[in-house]
């Protein structure tokens, strides 16, 4: 049968053509021919509409609609074109049937936004929303026949704002208010919990050490409880580990898990379809390998698992993993904050402990000391009477200490309490301020206070308000020279203020925010002293707000400080405390002063005539000059008296500043010198000294209160001869002291005019040689040679002398006869073996005829080392022959042009050596030490040989921190046997890295 042709489709597109190619005679609607005027039309609006819609129309709702309709239904497309809807729709008709009915009922039309609906139109029932509007569609006579359905997808818009709607949830969840992990996740999962449409289930698991362990679920519960294991073990290979993919998503890479409604039915959609597939995503960390955890996320059976649903479950994971990130770290930072807590507890019961204990032992102290001082009965001898005084200033010093670590531990630990009186305010703090007058006008300064009566008096406890006025004029006086400093007591109708102002150094912007912190110190500043817990204005901080109130501080650098303790009539109108007042009015007071007027002493230092001390009236070091530096008058009053009774020339001075200027006007035979010292500390004065030609080879010896090895090394590696730590020994002190004296005036740099000539073949006969015994067994250091000059030669090198025979070779001076004996331990002078008149090399002058006092001519080695210098020295095995060895290693390469960091660093491991075969070799053969320095080429190298047995046999270096010490600073090598060991430390002469 040849349908009949007509235009009514040609402007319908595809599914235009369609339409005109079907049989409608086949259809309720029957042929077109016959269709009423107003079906046409209702058609042709259809057709020519791009907006979807749809006409239905009889009493079996056929079916007419356009392309953009088609697109809405995807499979059933075309086979729904002329069929009744109610087929087509069959899985949504609950829905839209109402819709449609009231329409054709009432003949109103209807419009519903975002309206759910259950669509198979692509091979699974799929969660879709319209928005759809339902108008009757009548006759020709105007009756209502059917329904135009004007309708839009709105599924990817719906869906995308309830997932933003999880999103933002889940930010609000894990924002930090949890600083618990597992608490935060359970967060998490409740946010998550609440969206099921988009996430039937989830669980988070997270990594603990080897394993997987769930913290928080969500969904089908108790379905899901019993289905998911709660911990896993990524390395278990077995089947039932491997079941959720879990192990392998945790390596950081995400998996779909299929098949899963047998293992976990959890009912999941709109409609309750059960959840068919799972996701194990891995929850990002910093380091990409090592994921924090896995997210199992149940995916929607009536969605489709396309890239914009993926892309959410990506944003999901970054969400999660962001949120358990900031609660692990803020549990951390939790975990640090309360072993911080704990440790500042136990810090401030220990010092509270101690600060108890050291009170029995200074009261025992001071007590019979100033029994003594106060006895008429048997009075003290003036040196008596001035020992006692000195230990009863410093007694009562480390008890103002004891005290003030007693009451920051108790403010601390928020045990202290105010004993509050009601006092004159005013009267009390002129009390005070006139303890100070006599130091402040003897330190060259004006005190002003102006400390009118105020119009009430005021409660505050007398003893914190001595320690915060005797705190801030000591803190004043110590950093003001010029001017003057003013306190006063002022009061308006809101607070009382005390100030405390100053014409002193002032303080930077950048220090002013730390200035109350407990230790701190400005660097760098001027000050009278050095000394001092740095706990001073952190007390006055802590106290004034213990009294109610608080302090402020303006400083301008150059111009002054100005601190004020404001209290607020509040604060100081207390109710005053029951009880007798503690009598200990004045004592902190009087302990500042006490220590203030130390500071204060002449610029110009002191000097100490040597005394008359028994014993032998011939002493090589008679009339020695001692340079001492200390910021401590006791300390520096001390040393001035112990090192007069050796017959010494003793002057003193307060800081580094002071001791450079007092060495350039008169130099001194050794340099004594704190580290912690004002202006110039005693580290730069070293570097100073060493820097300087004319005072390089100075001794210098360094005391201080400051232990371990780590100070002493610093020390060392600036180039002082010695460091001793506080308290020492007045004998060891002595000791050190003459042997650094004595090794100085062996200086052969030294300017000695009645000093033969280098060259002289010949050397004193009076001169002591060092000889190895015959028997000596081989080593590194006692290779036979040629022997060489000691010292530096210039132009073409020596050619060798003849050597005997033997296991070791024989050390001697020049003019020493063959068959002379050993020198018992002592060094000897080294002369130079005779060239002969063309290439005679001068050696340097020395007090002993030339080369270098005090050492051995040596024979060249291997490589042409000692080609320029070779020369070898014999030390007691005693701790103080590093300080000799270092300052004879210094004078040897001074005419060598050896970089300044490579000679610190030779000396410094140098130094070690010496002090590892001091300490370590046991029962040695010989009591002595022996130290070769040979430089030729470009390197230098130096080896220090014991003859005892190391308690340690382990061939390596690994002799702790003083073998790495002397690793990082050379090439090193070690020889060891039964012998003795030898070290061997090489480096280039310019090369300091």
């Amino acid at each position: 049968m040849t349908r009949p042709r007509t235009d009514l489709f040609d402007d319908g597109g595809d599914t235009g053509r369609l339409m005109a190619e079907l049989d409608w005679a086949d259809t309720p609607l029957g042929a077109v021919s016959s269709w009423p005027q107003s079906l046409r039309s209702a058609v042709r609006v259809v057709l020519s509409s791009r907006y979807p819609m749809l006409l239905l129309w009889g009493e079996r709702l056929s079916q007419l609609y356009n392309d953009a309709y088609s697109a809405l239904i995807g499979d059933k497309h075309p086979a729904a074109l002329g069929d009744d809807v109610r087929v087509t729709l069959a899985e949504g008709w609950d829905v839209l049937a109402p819709l449609i009915e009231q329409a054709m009922t009432t003949g109103v039309a209807s419009w519903v936004p975002a309206l759910q609906l259950l669509l198979e139109r692509a091979g699974y029932r799929e969660e879709a929303y319209f928005s759809v509007s339902h108008a009757p569609a009548r006759d020709d006579d105007g009756r209502t026949v059917g329904v135009l359905t004007v309708c839009s997808e709105v599924t990817e818009q719906v869906v995308g704002e309830r997932r933003l709607r999880l999103l933002r949830d889940l930010s609000l969840r894990g924002d930090g208010r949890t600083v618990d992990v597992d608490a935060t996740c359970a967060r998490l999962i409740d946010a998550i919990g609440g969206h099921p449409l988009d996430v039937p289930f989830a669980a988070i698991y997270l990594r603990d050490g080897a394993v997987l362990r769930r913290t928080a679920r969500t969904g089908g519960a108790p379905t899901v409880a019993g289905a998911l294991p709660d911990v896993v073990d990524m390395a278990d290979p077995s089947p039932a580990a491997r079941a959720w993919a879990l192990a392998d998503a945790a390596q950081g890479r995400a998996v779909d898990v299929t098949g899963i409604a047998d293992r976990l039915p959890v009912p999941a959609g709109p409609w309750g379809d059960p959840t068919r597939t799972a996701l194990a995503l891995p929850l990002p960390s910093a380091a990409d390998d090592q994921p924090l955890g896995v997210l199992l996320a149940g995916v929607s059976p009536n969605r489709e698992l396309d890239e914009a649903y993926r892309s959410f479950y990506q944003l999901l994971t970054q969400q999660v993993s962001v949120a358990v990130r900031n609660a692990k770290e803020y549990e951390q930072e939790r975990r640090r904050a309360e072993t911080l807590a704990e440790l500042d507890r136990v810090k401030t019961t220990f010092f509270t402990n101690v600060s108890h204990e050291f009170r029995t032992p200074l009261t025992l102290m001071l007590g019979p000391l100033a029994d003594a001082l106060a006895d008429t009965g048997a009075p003290l001898a003036p040196a008596q009477r001035e020992r006692v005084e000195t230990a009863w200033r410093n007694a009562t010093r480390l008890l103002t200490l004891v005290n003030s670590l007693l009451t920051f531990s108790s403010l601390e630990a928020g045990q202290a309490r105010s004993d509050a009186r009601e006092v004159d305010l005013a009267a009390l703090t002129a009390e005070l301020a006139s303890v100070f007058r006599a130091a402040v006008e003897r330190a060259g300064l004006a005190l002003e206070v102006d400390c009118p009566p105020l119009p009430r008096p005021v409660t505050v406890d007398p003893v914190n308000w001595e320690r915060i006025v005797t705190n801030l004029l000591s803190n004043a006086l110590k950093y003001t020279f010029l001017g003057r400093i003013r306190i006063a007591v002022h009061a308006d109708h809101d607070e009382v203020r005390l100030t405390v102002a100053d014409t002193g150094i002032g303080i930077s912007e950048a220090d002013l925010p730390k200035l109350f912190e407990r230790f701190h110190r400005v660097q760098g500043a001027r000050s009278r002293s050095h000394e001092g817990t740095g706990i001073g204005l952190a007390l006055v901080h802590e106290l004034a707000r213990l009294e109610g109130g608080e302090v402020r501080v303006t400083s301008k650098v150059g111009a002054g400080t100005t601190f004020t303790v404001a209290l607020p009539w509040s604060a100081a109108r207390r109710t005053t405390t029951a009880g007798p007042a503690s009598n200990g009015h004045g004592g902190a007071a009087r302990a500042a002063v006490a220590e203030a007027v130390g500071w204060l002493t002449d610029p110009a230092g002191g000097v100490a005539e040597p005394a008359v001390a028994p014993g032998p009236a011939t002493d090589e070091l008679a009339g020695a000059r001692i340079l001492v530096a200390d910021d401590n008058s006791d300390m520096r009053a001390y040393l001035s008296r112990l090192l007069a009774a050796q017959g010494w020339r003793v002057r003193s001075v307060t800081d580094g500043r002071q001791a450079l200027d007092a060495i350039h006007r008169e130099p001194p035979d050794l340099v004594l010198t704190d580290v912690m010292m004002p202006v110039l500390d005693g580290f730069d004065l070293v570097r100073r000294l060493r820097a300087d030609p004319a005072t390089r080879a100075l001794p210098v010896l360094v005391l201080s209160a400051r232990a371990g090895e780590e100070a002493s090394v610093v020390g060392l590696s600036l180039g002082a001869d010695d460091y001793l730590v506080k308290p020492f020994a007045a004998a060891e002190l002595i000791a050190r002291i003459r042997t650094a004296i004595r090794r100085a005036r062996t200086d052969p740099s030294g300017d000695d005019p009645a000093a033969p000539a280098g060259d002289d073949p010949a050397a004193p006969a009076g001169e002591d040689a060092t000889r190895p015994a015959a028997d000596d067994s081989p080593s590194t250091v006692d290779a036979p040679g040629p022997r060489r000059t000691a010292g530096v030669t210039a132009g073409a090198p020596a050619p060798p002398a003849a050597e005997p025979t033997g296991s070791a070779p024989a050390v001697r001076s020049a003019a020493e006869p063959a068959d002379a004996g050993p020198a018992n331990g002592k060094r000897a002078a080294a002369e130079p073996a005779d060239p002969g008149p063309a290439n005679r090399a001068p050696a340097n002058p020395g007090p002993a005829g030339g080369g270098l006092a005090g050492a051995s001519a040596v024979g060249t080695a291997d490589g042409g080392l000692g080609d320029t210098l070779a020369v070898e020295w014999t030390y007691p095995s005693v701790s103080t022959s590093a300080a000799a060895m270092r300052h004879d290693v210094r004078l040897a390469l001074a005419e060598v042009d050896v970089h300044a960091d490579v000679l610190e660093d030779l000396l410094l491991a140098a130094s070690e050596a010496m002090n590892n075969a001091v300490e370590h070799a046991q029962r040695p053969s010989r009591p002595e030490v022996r130290v070769r320095l040979q430089v030729g080429g470009d390197r230098v190298r130096i080896s220090v040989r014991d003859f005892g047995t190391w308690r340690d046999r382990r061939p390596a270096m690994d002799r702790g921190r003083g073998a790495l010490l002397m690793n990082a600073y050379g090439d090193v090598r070690l020889v060891s046997t039964g012998e003795g060991t030898t070290v061997t430390i090489e480096r280039r002469l310019t090369d300091p890295a």
